[in-house]
């Protein structure tokens, strides 16, 4: 069986982001980027799918600027037996939006078979946490979402959700789609002599026309701004102070 991995590019989770001062967007100058973390535990759990037996062969894939051949090389250090890079944008400021990648991730499935789809439940930069469920919608695939384990047995999955009453087991038949949640494993870390064979790992470079995608934007972002700062908290003197406040100030009540 083949395991899909699908990996995004964004900002290191460690920076704190700036907007632009004309609000385009999101400064990008000198910022570290690094791969989303929700896709370097669907890579983890890959490998370990494939250490167990149950899976052949990993492969990365991820959509979006030439510079995603960093994380792409991360993830064959990691273990990923070959990846495919669809450079679908040429500016790292154009973000491919989530209906784009699922229609390309179908192309690429189409081709590969894989038995599984791995893949993070969102992107830390625009959780938009739509990707994989379109995905599972345009090949008409069974879905599990916010996956904190999974167990695979034949044509078999069994997937553990973290829903918010608590945890949800289902039973999906292969091929599928899962997204991961982040209490699903540790993700490895790539040793030296794993990083030097990265570099030899096979990479495909695609193009969303090698596929038939039009991965042109459909949505316009207006305006970017930060959140508002958050507002001093306030010590009370006494019960009848909180409620008042709570209610004349607050609102809440």
């Amino acid at each position: 069986m083949k395991v899909l991995v699908p990996v995004k590019r964004v900002i290191d989770y460690n920076v704190k982001v700036r907007v632009r001062p004309d609000g385009t967007g999101v400064d990008l100058a000198n910022v570290k980027m690094s791969m989303n973390p929700f896709d370097e535990i669907a890579i983890e759990e890959a490998l370990r799918l494939r250490e167990a037996g149950k899976a052949e062969e990993v492969i990365a894939v991820s959509v979006g600027v030439q510079q995603c051949q960093t994380i792409l090389r991360i993830a064959m250090a990691m273990g990923a037996d070959r990846s495919i890079l669809i450079q679908a944008a040429d500016d790292p400021h154009d973000d491919i939006e989530p209906l784009a990648v699922a229609k390309l991730l179908k192309a690429v499935a189409d081709d590969e078979q894989p038995g599984l789809v791995l893949m993070g439940k969102q992107a830390i930069d625009n959780d938009m946490n739509a990707t994989g469920q379109m995905l599972a919608a345009l090949m008409s695939r069974p879905q599990a979402t916010f996956a904190s384990a999974i167990e695979v047995d034949g044509e078999r999955a069994t997937v553990t959700r973290e829903v918010d009453g608590g945890l949800q087991v289902v039973r999906i038949e292969l091929p599928a789609i899962v997204t991961v949640d982040l209490r699903m494993n540790e993700p490895r870390y790539p040793s030296l002599p794993n990083i030097q064979r990265a570099k030899r790992k096979r990479m495909d470079v695609k193009t969303p026309g090698d596929y038939g995608v039009d991965a042109s934007p459909r949505l316009d972002i207006l305006k970017t701004v930060e959140p508002e700062a958050r507002q001093a908290g306030v010590i009370v003197g006494s019960v009848d102070e909180l409620i008042s406040k709570l209610k004349d100030e607050a609102e809440v009540i």
